[in-house]
């Protein structure tokens, strides 16, 4: 018989964190599940997430699978949302489980991803919001943000999108939508990707803020990806704490969740199967 698989949906606040991949040197969100869930099977758990999210880096729809030790085969599916939480840190929350196929990988039955960047033209903040968006400090074209960002849509070459550590085989990458609005006081630009490159949505979000704030011209996002290359001295990569994992969308099931700062403002807070 197939060893039953389990399917997560997790929220987590990446601060404290070094990514959600598991790292020798310091903690991490893929550590802190397994050594959870690990208490409530009884028996090592490994997990496989949809989208390796980097230092800093929050989700509020991150997808996990594992398959489910012999031991604990029984255990209720609850068992693995509320036990799991019972020995998980505030920061990271388990917001559903559910019995997925037997051939179901969180990582490789994704058809796409979905991350939201937070921006707010205010000064920097102070409180709650610190640590959640970027504040740049300066009012922002969102029209013209959302015109460059239409030289990245398709399949295209982003190797001026990847940081000198990604270790992706390919710099090819599908960008199936992307968005610039305001959610009440915020600018939130919406990218859908079948994957990405290791910083890359932080790399183009460092150059549509200049492109937004009129300093750089409209064609800078295109004009690099011709070339290949990223000047980080004029366009710095935009800061972690901005940027969520909020979808992921499979063959046969999709989960969209709006980030905290977005709830209330105008944005959907749904997980949803067809």
């Amino acid at each position: 018989m197939d060893t039953p698989i389990v399917r997560l949906t997790v929220e987590y606040d990446g601060t404290a964190y070094c990514g959600v991949q598991r790292q020798s040197h310091a903690p991490s969100v893929q550590s802190a599940l397994e050594q959870a869930l690990s208490k409530i099977a009884g028996a090592p758990v490994e997990i496989a997430v949809a989208g390796r999210t980097d230092t800093g880096v929050h989700a509020s729809a991150q997808v996990a699978s594992f398959k489910v030790p012999e031991a604990a085969r029984k255990r209720p599916l609850r068992t693995w949302r509320l036990g799991g939480n019972r020995y998980l840190a505030d920061d990271i929350c388990i917001l559903d489980a559910a019995r997925a196929s037997d051939d179901f990988h969180a990582r490789f039955s994704a058809l796409s991803r979905r991350y939201l960047y937070l921006l707010s033209e205010h000064v920097p903040a102070r409180g709650l919001n610190a640590r959640r968006m970027w504040h740049v400090g300066r009012s922002l074209d969102i029209e013209a943000m959302q015109r460059a960002l239409q030289a990245i849509l398709g399949e295209r070459d982003f190797s001026a999108f990847r940081s000198a550590n990604c270790n992706a085989r390919s710099p090819y990458r599908n960008v199936m939508r992307t968005e610039v609005s305001r959610q009440g006081s915020l600018i939130v630009c919406d990218i859908t990707a079948n994957a990405f490159l290791h910083r890359m949505v932080r790399m183009i979000v460092g150059v549509l803020v200049p492109i937004g704030a009129g300093r750089a011209p409209q064609s800078s996002l295109a004009d690099a990806l011709e070339r290949g290359t990223f000047d980080a001295s004029l366009m710095p990569t935009a800061p972690a704490h901005g940027l969520y994992l909020c979808g992921v969308d499979y063959p046969d099931w999709r989960v969209f969740r709006a980030p905290g700062p977005l709830l209330g403002a105008g944005a959907s807070d749904t997980m949803r199967t067809p």
